[in-house]
């Protein structure tokens, strides 16, 4: 480090060492980055924006065209306003310092920004930005993994593209355009004479603060368009994004795995008034109806008839009120139902029709209802209109699914359960109400991605990060020096790549990854809250260890056990908080919380060293089996492949046996006796006496004893037969799951012990591949396009999926198109208990292929027979 820049890092404050030994920049551009990680440093989520970038190594992404969204709603028309600046100069002042921030390719990003004002009351700021992590490189010229001196890898930093959408009260929006203007933007004066694409009827009335603020100029841009990009990016990436909502069934809310064809839909936007859309894909959408009868009316209305002061405090009113006390129903006229039309005592024959005897209620002269009365009657009446007019032009169009969002529902239980009523009234069941997690962000994320569509976003998949993302009805507490209130935040993550369903599924419009929703659960929920806050001093512990000569570690562990506390408790509050609560979002979190402090592989070394123990044991281990009689040998190599599952650092049962020392022969040991849990062995085995695969996919789990020991001779054994074989491991670290970085130098170590294995590395009918996931789960929904291709293109027709996680947690029930052979060892007491067995229970479920269905029945897993974990 020259003198200059030590001197910009005292006077900005420390610098983590990590950060600056690793970026191969200039000295102007590292001391620009300084500032940046200097800004967000040791804020994290729990202190959210106006620090942009949460991790550390953290830097904001450098400007390489200035373009910034702003999307606001006035108050007074409920109407959406989207500006947009698009940059005159070809390149930015910082893009001048031709800076890149790994190893001399340029980084560098466009960063943007997006105002909404939903109205008059909350405010929505997205912007996009680049955040550094430590990522383990591999010496792929290194012959040997059993080196002890580091040389088989090292740390480099890598990025992950961010994109944050953040709503607050609107009061605040001067904090907001204050931060932007000194943090996000280079000056005052280099926005001068930039143009912001607006949509709208507060285009205008904030054209001046914005030009005041920030020096920006106003023009209109499509609404709509904004609206349906949003909203089929939401669906696209957030498999938990839609739901449907009864208030008075528990659980409320139930959460719909998106199908892999999102189109056609009908999306269903109440501002002022309502807009109708039929969307059939990205391109192709029209508006095909609307009524004057919205978000304004209930509003205005609202303030006429009661004192109400806000739009919150008239949905609060109406949440108190009795509707019955104001409208005049069936049985009121009738005196009960009217059988003849299949009309209920309870219907609503007239809208405030008892209002017309205003006065005449009670012998005091009161009305005999009050103003709660009325903005539940008011609240209904407009819900009614909408429900059913979207009922109708979707029967008219055969659609099933209509989407809800705009200003009049802000995923508020009442409005919600309102619409979904009169959606169900007057379709008869036949037409269902659903609605977006994020649909308040619509227009923010769809004007977002409509200017920054020369930065691919749509080219690539994202993915929620449960760290710094709020959840449904769980608001996160304003930051530090902020004036108060609260904060909604979505973070996503950009994946490495296009991610869709695994292609062999044999009912992919109904595919859930998971075999148990906690939030219907209660049981179960309880049970895994607890199991997962018990463990959480082991993986703090487990953090710290990991870096033992990082001087902050501890405090970023204490930080990373705070946060993911925090998220478990308020889970228990909120289980629908972030869609289907299930072992998989719980593990998935921890992960992502880890992520979020620096600790992105605590149990490297600990892989390492299990995988160079393994290693060892190899060539005696195969010698072993190759003695075997055929028959003889097809079960000891399922029995081995079970012994390795047991070697999993995310069992606190087993832990203990790790730490005290356990072999690959006492593990076996401890496998339960025939029959097992569930056993399909003898089918398997039969199955083996007919003809080979043609190609086999391997979902792998643990690192060591369970790649090299228990996966290894099992795939070795499917290339003898002469079956093509795909190992594919975790593209980012999770536990001791093996990562196909790792894998890919086991294989090197295992190619020198077995000819046969070497052989076939070097022909391709052996080859390891990413699975796309970072965690100890399986979601097969997101598996990497180019794996999807390749394996369609090799005809593969048998997936093995291994371990409690992949194969019981996740895919227990998903059927296949192909053979399938799910394995997995239960190492939870309480688990293991449930399903019937003790611990080291065993799974071996065989099933032969089923014909493929695209049709969407009703069925769900609801009335599947599950077993109850």
């Amino acid at each position: 480090m020259t003198a200059n820049l030590k001197r910009k890092c005292a006077q900005l404050g420390e610098v983590h060492p990590f950060y600056l030994q690793n970026m191969k920049l200039t000295e102007k551009v590292r001391s620009m980055i300084a500032f940046e990680l200097n800004c967000s440093e040791m804020q994290y989520h729990n202190e959210l924006p106006p620090c942009p970038t949460p991790q550390t190594p953290v830097a904001v992404s450098i400007l390489l065209q200035e373009e910034w969204i702003v999307d606001e709603e006035e108050k007074e028309e409920l109407s959406q306003l989207t500006i947009s600046l698009v940059s005159q100069n070809k390149q930015s002042p910082l893009e001048q310092l031709n800076g890149s921030l790994t190893s001399g390719h340029n980084t560098s990003k466009r960063m943007s920004k997006k105002i909404n004002r939903p109205g008059g009351s909350l405010t929505k700021i997205a912007y996009y930005s680049t955040v550094s992590y430590r990522k383990v490189l591999y010496n792929a010229e290194k012959d040997s993994a059993a080196s002890n001196d580091g040389g088989d890898y090292q740390y480099e930093s890598s990025e992950i593209e961010r994109l944050h959408f953040v709503k607050f009260e609107t009061k605040y929006i001067e904090h907001w355009l204050d931060f932007i203007r000194n943090h996000l933007m280079c000056s005052k004066e280099s926005m001068l004479g930039k143009t912001i694409k607006a949509t709208g009827g507060g285009a205008y009335k904030f054209a001046e603060l914005l030009q005041q603020k920030l020096g920006l100029i106003v023009e209109k841009e499509d609404e709509i368009g904004s609206l349906i990009k949003g909203c089929n990016f939401l669906l696209r990436n957030i498999p938990d994004e839609q739901f449907s909502y009864s208030r008075h069934e528990d659980p409320e809310y139930r959460f719909i795995n998106t199908e892999p064809n999102i189109f056609p839909y009908l999306l269903v936007n109440i501002g002022s008034g309502v807009s109708i859309m039929k969307v059939e894909a990205d391109d192709k959408y029209e508006r095909i109806g609307g009524t004057s009868m919205g978000g304004g009316t209930f509003w205005g209305l609202g303030s006429l008839l009661t004192k109400a002061k806000g739009f919150d405090e008239l949905l609060q009113l109406a949440s108190e009120g009795d509707h019955r006390n104001v409208d005049l129903l069936v049985k009121d006229i009738y005196g009960g139902d009217y059988s003849a039309l299949g009309l209920t005592g309870g219907t609503i024959a007239s809208s405030f029709g008892k209002a017309m005897h205003h006065g005449h209620g009670k012998s005091d002269g009161s009305p005999g209802f009050s103003e709660a009365d009325i903005a539940r009657s008011l609240l209904f009446t407009v819900s009614n209109d909408i429900g059913q007019i979207a009922s109708l032009y979707a029967m008219l169009h055969g659609l099933r699914k209509v989407y809800f969002g705009g200003y009049f529902l802000r995923n508020h239980p009442v409005s919600m359960h309102t619409i979904s009523f009169a959606i169900n009234y007057w379709s008869r069941g036949a037409v269902q109400a659903l609605f977006l997690r994020h649909e308040g962000y619509l227009g923010a994320i769809g004007a977002f991605l409509l200017g920054a569509e020369e930065c691919d976003t749509e080219k690539y998949s994202w993915g929620e990060n449960y760290a710094g993302s709020s959840g449904l009805q769980s608001p996160l507490p304003h930051p530090p020096g902020w004036p108060g209130g609260t904060i909604d935040q979505l973070e996503m993550d950009r994946c490495d790549q296009q991610l869709t369903f695994f292609p062999f599924l044999a009912c992919p419009g109904e595919y859930v990854p998971d075999t148990v929703d906690l939030t219907k659960d209660k049981e179960a929920r309880d049970y895994w809250l607890s199991c997962f806050e018990g463990s959480l001093g082991s993986f703090v512990d487990r953090a710290i260890s990991s870096q033992p000569n990082i001087p902050d570690s501890q405090e970023r562990a204490n930080k990373f056990r705070d946060k993911y506390l925090q998220r478990l408790h308020n889970l228990k509050n909120h289980p629908f908080a972030y869609g289907n609560l299930t072992v998989r979002s719980l593990l998935d979190m921890r992960e992502h919380c880890l992520n979020e402090f620096d600790f992105p592989d605590p149990y490297l070394q600990q892989k390492k060293m299990e995988n160079e123990y393994a290693l060892k044991l190899l060539k005696k281990h195969l010698a072993m089996v190759d003695k075997l009689e055929y028959n003889e040998r097809q079960e000891v190599l399922v029995r081995g492949f079970l012994a390795g599952n047991v070697f999993d650092w995310g069992a606190k049962e087993v832990v203990k046996l790790m730490e005290h020392g356990l072999s690959f022969t006492e593990a076996g040991d401890k496998l339960q006796k025939r029959p097992w849990l569930h056993d399909d062995l003898d089918d398997w085995l039969n199955r083996q006496q007919q003809g080979p695969y043609k190609c086999a996919i391997i979902f792998l789990d643990n690192s060591g004893c369970d790649v090299v020991l228990g996966i290894m001779p099992f795939a070795r054994e499917l290339l003898i037969r002469g079956t093509r074989v795909v190992l594919c491991a975790n593209s980012k670290p999770a536990l001791n799951d093996v990562t196909a970085e790792e894998l890919i130098m086991v294989m090197k170590q295992v190619a020198l012990v077995c000819p046969i294995m070497h052989e076939h590395l070097e022909a391709g009918t052996l080859c390891v591949r990413e699975s796309g996931q970072a965690s100890p789960c399986l979601d097969l929904s997101r598996l990497p396009l180019s794996l999807v291709d390749e394996l369609v293109k090799w005809q593969c027709d048998l997936v093995v999926v291994e371990g409690m996680g992949r194969a019981i947690h996740t895919n227990l029930l998903t059927s296949f198109t192909c053979d399938s052979l799910k394995l997995a060892v239960i190492k939870n007491r309480w688990l293991a208990q449930r399903l019937g067995g003790e611990m080291f229970s065993v799974m071996c479920k065989y099933e032969a292929g089923s014909v493929k269905t695209s049709v969407v029945s009703t069925a769900t897993i609801d009335n599947v027979p599950v077993p109850q974990l």
